[in-house]
Formats: structure tokens, C-alpha cells, sequence
């Protein structure tokens, strides 16, 4: 069944694969998440998203010299099969059983013991630095998801990092997810610069075909490019990226191996910070995950034809907190929900549908939600603390 899965103990025998065995081999790891989820449960629809992805690191990059840290690090699924761990993978969430995030006493290949979002940045510029003081050469790379760079951390380390010309790589795997849907400026500002990837083949098909016309054919394109660069802006915004200090390199499709390890080799060869916008598909390859990624994100096990749990699920604390809430808000207007990216997992669906004004979901922000709580909130209902309440965000 697992023709190649079965053959790689490590990533030196996945460099040995030509292109379409890695393709093959992506879908039979696909194969044996759901064969191992939907037995055990755990964090599915992400670890889908990034089959591909991991698979071109590990060929481009040869770890555990280089060093690669998974932001929040549920994602880390197919990087632990790809380095040894694929028998182990079958404990997964039981009792002594293998992480369900990277852990540094696991295994050489993983470099931190990512619990939370927004960190991977910071963590790979301060090894980065470390590497330069002691004349080392290996590559750092920093996977961060877009929900995850909404964290104020992460924007932190990109304004450390882009100043600073240190070698460093930071992959953006945009799914335009993170637990939820994506709010904020920064999603809207990445949403915006994949508009540059059909912007600029629409461009190259124009100008091809202008260049070919005798005579007239040079002076429409060179009259075109003029005014191109003046409503350029009107359609491709000001690259944050790049006015920060980084190389910007993308938008590339998250699940093409071939591009994938093109723009990663590409990337060895440019000096001081680099982003490489990655854009991938949440649950990739399982319809239920890519049509409910939020329900797929992590997940008790549950029967792969369906995609229905296969455990009655009792009415568990957030549940049961959630309509609690709602039955408060109901007799007290005073009452507001302010969450870090888990309406679902902290029990505020049912609030937010209906209180939408009163509730407030910042992204995965929990020091701006915790301020946003104390200060603006309770200016608005003039009161301190006791009708005003804040979700801590729960992370299994």
C-alpha cells in the first residue's frame, strides 16, 4: 500500500526520489495521516496543507545541520515521518507516545519545542545570530503560518530580522487560515500581493505578443510599460516584505514540488533575510478537510468515508461555558467576548452569531486582546471588570 512511504527512514533516502516518485510519495503520505488521524485523532486539515512543502525542505535542505522551526507546530506530521518517526507516528496522543509537536529530546531533526504561535521567527534569527558568532554556514528557516503573523511577536521578529541582514529564511505558508478565518490588515495585505502572481503573467502574455508585432510592436510595449508604472499601485500595494529589508520571493504554489525546490535552491544564493510566500490549501487532498478545515483542525478519531467523530461527544466545558455566556449576554448587554483566533475552540460561535457587535476576535494576539479587553472594551461600557470577560485560548 505504502510502496514508497515504506522506504524513507530519513531525508537522505527521500533526495534520492526523481519528481514523480515525490509526487507519488505525497500522496501516499497523505494515505497514512488520515490511516493514522482517523484512528488516533489529532491535528489533520494543517498537516495536509503541507505535504509538498516539507517534502521540497527536506530536499533542498539538508538537516539537521540546517535547522528548520515550525511555528505553533501541529504542522509537524509529515516533517517527523520524512525524518525516522513514521512507525512511531501510529502513537500518536497515546499514553508515551510520540509528540504531536516537535520536541528537541525526540529527535536531532527537531530544533525547538514549538507549543505556540508566532515564536518561529524570533527563535530562528536568535540561532541564525548564534551560527554567525561561532563562523558556522547552515541554512535557518523559520515556517510561519499567515494566522500566525498576526501575532505581534512575529512582527516584531520580521522588524528585528529585516534591519538586521542576518542570513535567514522565513517561509509564509499562507492558506488564508489559521484555526478560523483569518481577520486583520495583515491577511487583507497578503491577499493583496497574490493578486501579483496573475498581475504579472498577464503582463508577460501582453508584452510576448506585443514584441512579435513588426515595427509598432517595441514602442506599444515600451509606451505601456510608461504607464504601467503609474497605476501600478492601483494594483499591486507598496511590498511590506521587501520595504522591511527582505528579499520577497512568491507568491509560489505551496503544493508543486518542482517550484517549491526551485525557488528554496534559488534561495541559498541570496544574501540576508529572505521571505518565500508559499500558498497552500488547508485539508489539501481529503475533501472534508478542505471544505471544513476548521472542524479538521484537530479532531478525535473519526471515520474517514463520512468524516463524522467517532466518540459521542459529551458537552465539554467550552460547550457548555458558551451557552452559559449566551444566556448572560441575553439579560446584560454589558457582557462582551473578546478571543485570540478560537471562537470555535473556546465555545463563542454561538455568541458571536448572536451578539456580533459585542463580540471581538483580534487574531492570534492574546497580549492585544487581553489590553484591548481592560481599556477599550470597558471605556465603552464604563465599567472595570465584572461584565467584562476574556477567553484564554486553549492549544492541544
Amino acid at each position: 500500500m505504502y510502496e514508497l512511504l515504506y522506504k524513507i527512514n530519513n531525508p537522505t533516502d527521500l533526495k534520492k526520489l526523481n519528481l514523480l516518485e515525490k509526487q507519488k510519495l505525497a500522496k501516499e503520505i497523505r494515505e497514512y495521516l488520515l490511516e493514522i488521524v482517523s484512528k488516533n485523532g489529532g491535528h489533520l486539515a494543517s498537516n495536509l496543507g503541507v505535504v509538498e512543502l516539507t517534502i521540497a525542505l527536506h530536499s533542498i535542505f539538508n538537516c539537521p545541520e540546517d535547522k528548520i522551526i515550525w511555528d505553533v507546530g501541529h504542522q509537524s506530521y509529515v516533517h517527523k515521518i520524512l525524518t525516522g518517526r513514521r512507525k512511531k507516528m501510529k502513537t500518536l496522543r497515546k499514553m508515551g507516545g510520540i509528540s504531536g509537536f516537535p520536541k528537541t529530546s525526540e529527535s536531532e531533526y527537531d530544533n525547538f519545542d514549538t507549543g505556540h504561535s508566532s515564536t518561529s521567527i524570533s527563535v530562528a534569527l536568535g540561532m541564525a545570530r548564534a551560527r554567525d558568532l561561532l563562523k558556522q554556514n547552515n541554512k535557518v528557516i523559520a515556517v510561519i503560518g499567515d494566522g500566525s503573523l498576526t501575532g505581534g511577536m512575529a512582527t516584531e521578529a520580521l522588524n528585528d530580522a529585516g534591519s538586521s541582514k542576518t542570513n535567514i529564511i522565513v517561509i509564509l505558508n499562507d492558506n488564508e487560515m489559521s484555526i478560523s478565518k483569518n481577520v486583520g490588515g495583515i491577511p487583507a495585505l497578503l491577499t493583496k500581493i497574490r493578486i501579483k502572481k496573475t498581475y504579472t503573467r498577464s503582463n508577460n502574455c501582453i508584452k510576448r505578443f506585443f514584441n512579435k508585432v513588426p515595427i509598432i510592436g517595441k514602442p506599444i510595449v515600451n509606451l505601456a510599460h510608461i504607464v504601467k508604472r503609474s497605476i501600478k499601485q492601483a494594483v499591486i500595494p507598496n511590498m511590506y516584505f521587501e520595504d522591511i529589508g527582505f528579499t520577497y520571493l512568491g507568491p509560489v504554489d505551496g503544493h508543486n514540488i518542482q517550484e517549491l525546490e526551485n525557488i528554496f535552491y534559488k534561495s541559498q544564493n541570496i544574501e540576508g533575510p529572505i521571505l518565500i510566500h508559499v500558498i497552500t490549501k488547508k485539508g489539501k487532498g481529503y475533501n472534508l478537510a478542505e471544505e471544513n478545515p476548521d472542524k479538521f483542525h484537530g479532531i478525535s478519531s473519526f471515520d474517514i468515508k463520512t468524516g463524522k467523530t467517532k466518540s459521542v461527544k459529551v458537552k465539554d466545558y467550552s460547550k457548555q461555558f458558551g451557552e452559559k455566556l449566551v444566556n448572560l449576554a441575553s439579560k446584560d448587554e454589558k457582557i462582551v467576548a473578546v478571543t485570540a483566533a478560537m471562537k470555535d475552540g473556546t465555545g463563542l460561535k454561538e455568541f458571536a452569531n448572536k451578539f456580533p457587535n459585542r463580540f471581538f476576535d483580534v487574531g492570534i494576539a492574546e497580549q492585544h486582546a487581553v489590553r484591548i479587553n481592560c481599556w477599550n472594551v470597558c471605556i465603552r461600557f464604563k465599567t472595570c471588570i465584572c461584565s467584562i470577560f476574556f477567553i484564554f485560548t486553549k492549544r492541544v
